[in-house]
């Protein structure tokens, strides 16, 4: 099939255009490389999918999914927009940003969708549209009233956007809520790149609250997987969105114990206030995605930590050039 993968320099998005690319799809990504994150860092996940065996079924674009035109040039099969302004604390400054790029950028990748006659859009949704919800754990059918940032308000809109737009055009779409994802090429902003790059390096970091907080990490090739299922999916009409999790939440406590354990280091932290639009807990239902996607993740906190630090030591102690 012929793929458009938003944001294909990210995190997220490269590693799952390198999966698709090694299950034989023609991959078109897109991407704005923004600076939210150091680009050289996108720019070195750009190179890995250029080193790929099957490299010549990938066309690569520097592209703002808001006004791009890829779909009508390129008439996919699927689309995959995983390209968004991330980030909860960043959002609370910025709310206007996530309003063009999360909310504009979905209804002008449906239009385009709608014009062409795709088959299927799937998109990166977040587990932070649960906001303080505190039904656990989190399940699809819940009610989602209550988010508790300008990030989680536009990815709610961007749902709300795919389900308005698979009924009036009949448009399959499926939307995945993502769960606290990590894994090598992990963002920097997120803990456990900054926990174990500070421990790495014998530096300080904070820790907010208490740390009996949970989040339910899911590590990158369990999300890769469950991407791939949802394109996969038999269905012939769609307008499902599926929690993509760990079904297995960790303590912030106890994430530091294990990130000290994979490091063989101690972890120097200060202790501070709760940060506001954080939710005290994430704790995916993944019965739905079981059952109809094949997701099934498998890799355990200590493992998923373990290949990122590997990962760490290599790319960011110059043991190894990308």
């Amino acid at each position: 099939m012929k793929i458009v993968v938003t944001g294909c320099a990210g995190f997220i998005g490269s590693h799952t255009c390198e999966k698709l690319l090694t299950i034989g799809h023609i991959v078109y990504g897109i991407d704005i490389m923004n600076d939210y994150y150091d680009v050289k860092q996108k720019e070195k996940n750009l190179k890995i999918i250029y080193n790929h065996k099957l490299k010549h079924n990938f066309i690569f674009e520097k592209d703002d999914l808001i006004t791009t035109d890829i779909i009508s040039r390129t008439k996919p099969d699927v689309v995959v927009n995983l390209g968004a302004m991330a980030g909860v604390r960043y959002s609370l400054d910025y709310p206007a940003i996530y309003v063009k790029t999360n909310i504009e950028g979905q209804i002008h990748l449906l239009d385009e969708c709608v014009k062409n006659n795709v088959k299927l859009y799937v998109y990166a949704s977040s587990s932070s549209v649960y906001g303080l919800n505190k039904k656990i754990p989190f399940s699809e059918t819940d009610s989602i009233d209550l988010q508790n940032s300008p990030y989680a308000v536009s990815k709610k809109a961007g749902e709300d956007g795919a389900t308005l737009y698979s009924r009036l055009y009949n448009i399959n779409t499926i939307g995945l809520r993502f769960f606290t994802v990590y894994g090598p090429r992990g963002r920097p902003d997120m803990a456990p790149f900054k926990f174990l790059k500070a421990i790495m390096n014998n530096e300080t970091f904070d820790k907010f609250g208490d740390g009996n907080s949970y989040r339910d990490y899911t590590y990158i090739d369990d999300i890769v997987n469950g991407i791939v299922g949802a394109i996969n999916n038999k269905n012939s009409k769609v307008c499902e969105i599926y929690n993509l999790g760990n079904n297995n939440p960790i303590s912030l406590n106890n994430f530091i114990s294990t990130c000290e354990k994979v490091s063989g280091k101690i972890a120097h932290y200060v202790v501070k206030p709760i940060q506001q639009g954080d939710v005290p807990v994430t704790y995916a239902d993944i019965s739905k995605a079981f059952n109809d996607l094949d997701y099934n993740p498998k890799t355990s906190i200590y493992d998923g930590l373990s290949k990122t630090y590997e990962w760490m030591l290599k790319d960011h102690l110059g043991v190894e050039n990308l």
